[in-house]
Order: structure tokens, then C-alpha cells, then sequence
């Protein structure tokens, strides 16, 4: 399992553009392991926990992180 670090300060945070440049990722991959890097560490990750923040449902998030998945 890969491990990101992201350094949070009080308005912003800073996280590598690592997965921003890869090109074998989707768009909506991207923007998820975005997200999912600038929530707290007890957040729900689960894909329901997910879905009740975003857009997409739970079959698109599952698909995004079986992608996120497939490219670590």
C-alpha cells in the first residue's frame, strides 16, 4: 500500500503533484485521492462514508479507488 504525506497548515494544505501528472489516471481519480488527501485522518473513508460528500455514488467512487488501486 502506497503512503502519501501531505503537510496540512491552518487554510491550505501541500501535497505532492506525483498523481496529478500521471497520465494513466482518470480525472475523477485524480480529484478523489485529492480529496480524500486534504480530509481529516478520522474521516470515513469508507465508499458510502465518501459518497455522502460527493457527487458520485458508490459504484463510481468504488471504480475511481479499483483504478487508484490498480496503479500503486
Amino acid at each position: 500500500m502506497a503512503v502519501f504525506r501531505i503537510e496540512k497548515t491552518r487554510d491550505y494544505m501541500v501535497m505532492s503533484n506525483h498523481h496529478l501528472r500521471d497520465t494513466g489516471l482518470s480525472l475523477k481519480s485524480k480529484g478523489l485521492l485529492s480529496m480524500m488527501l486534504s480530509l481529516p485522518e478520522n474521516r470515513n473513508y469508507t465508499t458510502r462514508g465518501l459518497a455522502k460528500i460527493c457527487k458520485e455514488g458508490t459504484d463510481s467512487i468504488g471504480s475511481a479507488l479499483k483504478e487508484l488501486e490498480r496503479a500503486v
